[in-house]
């Protein structure tokens, strides 16, 4: 038998423990320029100690101290010149018509809206809002007239479909029968879809905003000058990057990990055939090929539709025979057409080879993502946190803080803190916390702008070249290599360029372009990697299309050029780029 018993043990053990001082720190870091202003107005509002420093307002020490000197003034006068002061005293002043209306013309009675204090909505819940493709469908839901349970059916396709407007969830899973896939699975199906599109070449219009493209990267200088940027006149010189507030280094911290939640069971109350028959009601609505699993379902509603309002005279675009064509060949033929085989096509569907290019111009009007047409993308707004301006045969940095609020502690607050009597206990340790808060907010605020002003002068140390002469003389460069370069971690470095923007005169980069890997260059030295993808990119630009470049082809061009890589490594930066296959790009004549 165990005896329970109690006793002391003594452990020792090391743990990384972030205080909130340098939580905040971590924090402020990897903030951009309008998160940052945004944070301290929020900060402005909670702590009163904090107010802005503006030469237009008056502060508030200032003006309470013009009042005093006025009533000093005031009474001053009054003791020299009793009788004069009264004279001027109006009698009719001093008659209080607000209390004479109550009390005097009292009706009687108080209606309920004087009576009680009734909660009204906000008049922000009235302001129109952007509808998105779940309002479009739900709306046009709303009109049809279905059973219950077709209707509940219709109502979970909607609320899976994704942003392109795809019904990623399998009937299992609609069904309640099998666990919902994970993100990652319904990202690596929409990127499937992807890919068939760019096989296919069809254009699209609208571009994600929020797309991880490397061919992003690779845009050219120009498009970058068109972002708007508000620089101050202010340069900071190397001196105000070496100020007497000490670096601190922190490193990446390790967050416990997350318990995992757990979900109710989705019991449906609908059948297999109350699905199908729900699917069939969504694909019917606007826009035409929405509520599909693929490619080749969205393109087929599509050319239906098309097919139904030329039956009714309501199209004008493509003839009968074009839109039975385009129909064959997407329904049986789609591979065949991201390979441009027009032959074999044409042969298999008994038509002429112009007949299959007719079909496929047509299929190429099409939209492949039917449902971006109502889920819009919100411009992102880039505003340059740094720009890298020439003075001389010297590059500064100048760090565009013109539109942040400039903080300061509100000296008024100072004689809460002391002990007069005249304050009790509890005021005093509120205003010494908030007092201790401001200022560690505007230590923290001053260590951001130093710490990026030191990468950044790190970056244009490494990257003259780039800045002067263009984006082909990028050299390759690491986060570890600048962290060692200015004493600091590499999560340190990393936090200090995310999301944020620089002004070059090549145009408006984002601060992690800088940073690439290196492969083996000419003579020896390094060849960034986004160059690399550059010249892999511009040679398949350049290729003939009847005999495109191989990528055994394209290594040994690269080869001749002194840059060392293999043929897997070009088929892989081919890949990322989203650039299809030798076998793809081919068009037989």
């Amino acid at each position: 038998m165990v005896l329970l018993q109690h006793k002391l043990s003594v452990k020792l053990s090391q743990r990384q423990i972030l205080t909130p001082g340098l939580v905040q720190m971590v924090s402020v870091l990897a903030l951009n320029k309008l998160e940052l202003k945004d944070m301290i107005n929020a900060e402005m509002v909670e702590n009163p100690v904090l107010e802005e420093l503006e030469d237009a307002v008056p502060l508030l020490d200032e003006v309470g101290k013009k009042e005093e000197d006025r009533d000093r003034a005031a009474s001053a006068t009054t003791e020299e010149n009793p009788i004069t002061a009264t004279e001027k005293k109006d009698p009719f002043e001093e008659i209080d018509f607000g209390s004479f209306f109550q009390d005097y013309l009292d009706p009687g009675y108080r209606t309920h809206s004087e009576m009680e204090d009734i909660e009204r909505p906000s008049f922000e819940n009235f302001l129109s809002k952007p509808s998105n493709l779940t309002d479009h469908l739900t709306w046009q839901l709303g009109a049809l007239s279905l059973r219950p349970e077709v209707r509940e059916a219709a109502d979970l396709i909607i609320g899976n479909l994704n942003e392109d407007g795809y019904l990623i969830a399998t009937d299992e899973e609609l069904l309640g029968a099998a666990p919902p896939a994970s993100p990652e699975a319904d990202e690596e199906t929409a990127r499937n879809i992807a890919s068939e599109v760019q096989a296919l070449g069809i254009s699209d219009a609208i571009e994600e905003a929020d797309a991880e493209d490397v061919s992003e990267q690779l845009q050219s200088a120009d498009l970058a000058h068109n972002t708007p940027a508000s620089l101050p006149s202010a340069v900071l010189s190397s001196d105000a990057a070496t100020a007497s507030i000490p670096s601190a280094d922190f490193g990446a911290a390790v967050a416990p990990a997350p318990e995992p939640v757990i979900h109710p069971k989705y019991e449906p109350r609908f059948t297999p055939a109350d699905l199908q028959e729900a699917l069939q009601v969504v694909q019917q609505l606007d826009p035409p090929g929405v509520g599909c699993r693929d490619l080749r379902q969205c393109l087929l509603n599509q050319l239906r539709f098309h097919q139904l309002q030329l039956e009714q005279g309501k199209n004008g675009n493509g003839t009968a025979q074009v839109l039975l064509d385009a129909m064959a060949i997407v329904d049986l033929h789609l591979r065949g057409l991201q390979n441009k085989q027009y032959k074999e096509i044409a042969k298999a569907i008994g038509r002429p080879i112009e007949a299959v290019q007719a079909a496929f111009d047509y299929i190429r009007t099409l939209d492949p993502r039917p449902g971006l047409r109502y889920n819009k993308v919100q411009a992102r707004l880039i505003e340059p946190d740094v720009a890298f301006v020439k003075h001389g045969d010297e590059w500064l940095v100048v760090m565009n803080d013109e539109d942040l609020p400039q903080l300061r502690l509100n000296p008024a607050y100072k004689k809460l803190v002391t002990r007069d009597g005249s304050n009790d206990k509890n005021t005093r340790d509120y205003v010494k916390e908030r007092y201790k808060s401001a200022i560690q907010l505007i230590k923290n605020i001053e260590q951001r702008k130093q710490t990026i002003t030191k990468v950044c002068y790190s970056i244009v140390a490494r990257q003259q070249d780039f800045l002067e002469k263009g984006i082909d003389h990028l050299k390759p460069m690491m986060i570890k290599e600048v962290a060692e370069e200015i004493g600091v971690h590499p999560s340190t470095v990393s936090r200090a360029v995310a999301s944020k923007y620089a002004h070059t005169p090549q145009g408006v980069f984002e601060l992690r372009y800088f940073f690439s890997e290196s492969v083996q260059g000419p003579e020896g030295s390094g060849t960034s990697l986004l160059i690399l993808k550059r010249r892999v990119k511009k040679l398949i630009e350049e290729e003939d299309a009847s005999r495109p470049l191989t990528d055994e082809q394209i290594t040994r061009i690269l080869q001749s050029q002194g840059i060392q890589v293999t043929r897997r490594t070009v088929a892989k930066y081919r890949e990322d780029m989203r650039i299809p296959s030798t076998h793809q790009r081919r068009v037989k004549k």
